[in-house]
């Protein structure tokens, strides 16, 4: 199967418009690459498309991925759905920037679904322009997409705040572990998680590439910086760093590539030239960029 990155930032891209902490001020120096907001694009064969994620993005990232784009002369696309793994803005707001599409298939859970209609109402304003044909996620079922290209949710526990008040608790966040049924090789997505329980472990564990939250590198990143009162972990992401951060914590597991997404503006390893962004490398891990593209 193939992967691109279309975006490999957090809510905010990198630089953020309104942020001059240290990292921001060397990518805008040239130090490091702009990069979007958090989304991908999965197909099988290069034929039929879909994005994880519609970020705020999107008409910039379908633009920079011919494969993406419509045949000559109609409208038809190759993308075929979109899949939710929660209802934060930066995953979501794309969805207003499709509404040309004839009809949009949207894959989420219950609770996601549930926030988009009743607490946002992003996607009551999508349905003025578009149908949207809902299909509800269910973790632990394996739903064929297209192409021999299958999908498995799985819940990702989460105690951040409930902005909209979903009531929910569970299916807030999911992650994706998509399996090339002819080759039998897997990918997991997991752009948001907490904390790396027993259970998200073995959904992990085997995969042949992992696409990881990377937000920040310590959990009080943004707290040193003045910039917020929050940790990492009391924002619904686990750090990089520490004796229980992701970094140190995925080399106990059986997986084939590793791939940080999701990096927040004020991340070291944004910067290829800093000591972070060297930890990672020596891991054997990556970091990602808009425009990488990945063949499992």
């Amino acid at each position: 199967m193939w992967l691109r990155v279309l975006g490999s930032a957090a809510g905010g891209g990198s630089p953020q418009w309104n942020c001059g902490c240290p990292v921001c001020t060397a990518v805008r120096s040239g130090a490091g690459p702009p990069r979007t907001q958090s989304s991908v694009a999965v197909s099988a064969e290069g034929r039929s498309w879909f994005l994880i994620n519609a970020s705020p993005d999107v008409r910039t990232q379908i633009e920079a991925f011919p494969r993406l784009w419509p045949r000559d002369g109609d409208r038809t696309s190759p993308l075929e759905a979109v899949l939710l793994t929660d209802a934060e803005l930066d995953h979501t707001l794309g969805l207003l920037l499709l509404r040309e599409a004839r009809g949009l298939r949207l894959h989420a859970t219950p609770a996601v679904h549930k926030t988009l209609r009743d607490g946002s109402g992003l996607l009551r304003t999508l349905e003025l322009y578009c149908p949207v044909d809902w299909r509800a996620v269910v973790p632990g079922a394996d739903v064929p997409l297209a192409d021999g290209l299958s999908c498995r949710a799985f819940d990702v526990p989460t105690t951040k705040r409930d902005r909209f008040g979903s009531g929910a608790d569970h299916g807030r966040v999911v992650g994706y572990r998509l399996t090339d049924e002819r080759s039998g090789r897997h990918l997991v997505y997991l752009p948001g998680v907490q904390a790396l329980t027993p259970a998200l472990r073995a959904e992990i564990a085997g995969c042949d590439c992992l696409l990881i939250d990377g937000t920040c590198w310590r959990d009080d990143e943004l707290v040193r910086l003045g910039l917020a009162g929050k940790t990492s972990r009391e924002m619904g992401h686990q750090p990089l760093d520490g004796p229980h951060g992701t970094l140190a914590q995925l080399k106990s597991l059986n997986v084939g590539r590793v791939i940080f997404v999701h990096l927040n503006n004020t991340n070291p390893v944004l910067l290829e030239d800093t000591a972070e962004r060297r930890r990672v490398a020596a891991a054997g891990m990556e970091v990602a960029v808009d425009g990488l593209e990945v063949e499992v």
